[in-house]
């Protein structure tokens, strides 16, 4: 009975362990793709709005998260069991809401926030999921695109010292 047990205990939580190591996957896909809607939409909407550094930012961020985005949706496709969302969480979804209403200086100040917000959550999400992430050609994926996001990350920096 004894051996019945520890037998049971050690299969649930290796069962324990996978679901831990699928849900990490699927987190950092959410996060991932969520952030890249952000990044886009916003991104748009200060292409129009911004003055001229904040709309050449803005078009870089379409065109590298744009980027991004298909390089997910292909891994993701190919290997991974994870589910690619389809709209912004509520969270991303007021922050865009928030940017709509601004103008003028106010649109690229909040603009530059929110892209070094968003950038340094990016930065910290893919250290640690190429550190430490499940599946492989997404743990290679974020090693390999980190250094832009850090490089996003300080861009946006800048331009928030800047206005």
């Amino acid at each position: 009975m004894k051996t019945f047990v520890t037998v049971i205990a050690v299969a649930l939580g290796l069962f324990g362990l996978q679901a831990v190591a699928q849900n990490s996957t699927q987190d950092f896909v959410t996060k991932v793709a969520i952030s890249d809607m952000f990044e886009i939409q916003s991104s748009k909407l200060a292409a129009q709005k911004g003055n001229a550094e904040v709309k050449s930012f803005a078009q870089r961020m379409i065109k590298d998260h744009t980027k991004t985005t298909e390089e997910l949706k292909s891994i993701v496709g190919k290997s991974s069991k994870a589910k690619l969302p389809r709209v912004m969480d509520a969270e991303h979804q007021k922050k865009l809401a928030q940017l709509e209403k601004a103008t003028g200086n106010e649109f690229n100040t909040v603009y530059a926030s929110l892209q070094i917000q968003a950038h340094e959550e990016a930065v910290k999400l893919f250290e640690t999921y190429s550190s430490v992430g499940e599946d492989a050609q997404l743990k290679a994926w974020a090693a390999k695109t980190l250094p832009s996001l850090k490089e996003h990350l300080e861009h946006a920096k800048k331009i928030g010292v800047a206005l």
